[in-house]
């Protein structure tokens, strides 16, 4: 007979509901019925250690938890800055929120004990302040000019940037193949800390959403706000549905990615040819939609020019999703997909995986820890590293 887990039933109960797991989906996991689930979590009987160690990979919590006396504290969920009708936020969402805390809770107490400083930029700004001011000390600080990208993938830069200056940037759409990230239910939170702050960008959709979000994320830093964010976009409808901070938010990005200086410097006439629109925007790396809004906004083109614009960059758009939809099948096809250490590097973050390497070289951090915080096992830490050089 197999040997029992005295688990703690309402630790048990309460890890399973802060994973957003229904009782059917957990009760699966471990191949038995949800009544047996729920007289687990009231106390009537006990599962295996086998069916408790299932459950507690599931939960993505450490299997000794279940036998805590008493619920632990958890980390503070984070501020819900969404849309008023947006879905309650599921398992894959709470699962790489949780994961992100972990990781920058660790990383704060390693730098606090080596003399880090306080970063100035983090909270210098309110929402009381202009949108066009903070994005411009956003660019000032991070060293970036719009109109001079340096390479086709201005998102790159901004990420660089933004690491160089201490802030930890990650990005990933899953958390494993079969739990993904959905960009309709959250496409990125801030985790505001004076000396280490995070931000998570969802990367299920394409670059110039992306980049919108980072520096959505970005601006949340600026001004303090920690908090989760959807539907992050230069035009927004629907305003009275909308948290101040995340309105404020998304115009602080319209400015610093087009700011109004830049487009001043562009022919009028190019924001009436929707080829032009379209390469003036990937060059800023916007979308076609953000570009116009913006222009419209600034008076550069009139409301009938927005709107059959527009209308024609739906089109395009449409289109543009369909090849790029057909590029990624053929390159996996071909190639079996991306890097799985790539993407792994991405979701860590650069700038995270690069410490916890060093920190492990130095003997600073132990190989299981290590491990832990990377997602990755310690003989394959140069798959890893070698991602961060490319």
């Amino acid at each position: 007979m197999a040997d029992k887990a005295y688990i703690t039933p309402n630790v048990l109960k309460w890890a399973r509901e802060t994973a957003r797991m229904t009782e059917e989906i957990a009760a699966s996991k471990v191949s038995v019925s949800v009544e047996k689930l729920i007289d687990w979590e009231k106390g009537r009987q006990q599962p295996t250690i086998k069916q408790a160690q299932i459950l507690a990979k599931a939960y993505r919590r450490p299997f000794a938890l279940f036998f805590l006396p008493e619920i632990p504290r958890d980390f503070q969920p984070l501020q819900d800055f969404r849309k008023k009708d947006a879905k309650p936020l599921g398992t894959a969402s709470i699962f790489i929120i949780r994961e992100l805390q972990q990781k920058q809770a660790w990383i704060r107490d390693v730098s606090i004990e080596n003399g880090q400083t306080k970063l100035s930029f983090v909270g210098k700004f309110s929402i009381k302040d202009h949108p066009q001011k903070v994005a411009s000390n956003i660019l000032e600080t991070l060293a970036i000019n719009p109109a001079n990208y340096q390479s086709d993938h201005p998102i790159k830069e901004w990420i660089k940037a933004a690491e160089s200056i201490g802030v930890f940037v990650s990005r990933t759409s899953f958390i494993h193949s079969k739990l993904t990230l959905s960009a309709e239910e959250m496409q990125g939170f801030a985790i505001v800390d004076p000396y280490v702050p995070f931000v998570f960008v969802n990367s299920e959709d394409w670059n110039a959403p992306q980049l919108f979000t980072l520096v959505h994320e970005l601006a949340h830093i600026w001004i303090s706000e920690s908090g989760v964010s959807n539907e992050i976009a230069a035009e927004i409808n629907d305003k009275d549905k909308f948290h101040p901070v995340e309105l404020f938010c998304n115009q602080v990005a319209a400015n610093a990615l087009m700011p109004i200086e830049v487009l001043n410097t562009i022919d009028p006439k190019m924001f009436y040819n929707s080829n032009e629109v379209y390469k003036i925007a990937k060059t800023l790396g916007v979308s076609s939609f953000a570009l116009l809004f913006r222009v419209f906004q600034l008076k550069l083109i009139s409301l009938k020019v927005y709107n059959a614009l527009k209308s024609e960059a739906e089109i395009n758009y449409q289109s543009f999703i369909e090849k790029e939809a057909v590029k990624k099948l053929k390159q996996k096809e071909s190639s079996g997909g991306p890097n799985p250490y790539l993407l792994r590097l991405n979701k860590n973050g650069r700038l995270f995986t690069q410490i916890v390497l060093d920190a492990f070289k130095g003997g600073v951090v132990e190989s299981t820890q290590a491990s832990l915080l990377l997602n990755t096992p310690v003989n394959k830490f140069s798959f890893l590293e070698a991602q961060l050089y490319r």
